[in-house]
């Protein structure tokens, strides 16, 4: 198999032309043609519910795959909306349905919600990023990862967005030698671990995020212990409460190694 680091910069090298191949791949080029013609048609919560296929879509297109099922759930986050604080999506640790809600803004936009380009093209573009992901995934979890990392770090304002993501800690965890055990020490202990060896803006710096992501996939490599595609991996990015990490001796010896950040 392909090292994670080769097959992350054959991918990453020339992104545009990466995504466009996934985008004209059967499957996806009919779902989101479906979607674009469909979800001019939807004026409410009961109609975006109520189209299964589009709403499964645009929750894929947000990482939210794995709550589909959760209809009822999912109708409470946008009748509620986000404008309160209070509101149910603003009271979720789990901020990908803020993100969500944010572009489904049926509670404030009503039956206008759907002209947003946002909700059109650009959840067509998310969706695509997700199947790039995954199909990275499929062959070496390492990438799918690293890929997932570079689309979300930039956005990342303190460590503790880290924290909340059991797949951005995961990168963190390999690229800067920590093992999963010292997840169990104090939030505040974890932060200032982190904290110790990563500066935020750098990872709005394309060239610096690359570099870092270049020793996550060496050190991915390095370790040999790939995650599998099944559910150890799945669950870094749904809702279970389990981490991935390297055993504890090998990413003990990795510390003094620096991040080059």
């Amino acid at each position: 198999m392909m090292s994670t680091l080769v097959s992350y910069q054959m991918l990453t090298k020339d992104l545009s032309r990466s995504l466009e191949r996934t985008a004209s791949a059967p499957l996806v080029s009919r779902d989101s043609k479906y979607y674009l013609e469909n979800i001019q048609n939807v004026k409410s919560i009961d109609d975006f519910l109520g189209d299964h296929r589009l709403y499964s879509f645009a929750m894929k297109a947000f990482g939210l795959e794995d709550m589909i099922y959760a209809k009822a759930y999912m109708r409470k986050v946008l009748t509620e909306g986000v404008d309160d604080s209070k509101s149910f999506a603003n009271r979720l640790a789990d901020k990908r349905f803020v993100e969500f809600t944010k572009t489904f803004n049926f509670a404030r936009y009503g039956a206008t919600t759907t002209v947003f380009s946002s909700t059109r093209e650009g959840t067509v573009e998310r969706y695509v990023r997700q199947q790039l992901e995954e199909d990275a995934g499929a062959q070496n979890e390492g990438v799918r990862l690293a890929l997932y990392f570079a689309r979300k770090a930039p956005e990342l304002k303190s460590v503790y967005g880290i924290l909340a993501d059991r797949a951005l800690l995961a990168v963190v965890q390999t690229a800067l030698g920590i093992p999963q055990e010292a997840a169990a020490a104090d939030i505040e202990v974890q932060a200032k671990m982190i904290e110790a060896k990563i500066n935020f803006e750098d990872f709005k710096d394309p060239e610096k995020l690359d570099k870092f992501l270049q020793r996550y996939a060496a050190v991915y490599d390095a370790v040999n212990t790939p995650l599998t595609v099944s559910a150890p991996v799945l669950t870094l990015f749904g809702n279970s409460g389990q981490t991935a990490g390297m055993g504890v001796d090998l990413l003990m010896s990795l510390q003094k190694i620096k991040t080059g950040l």
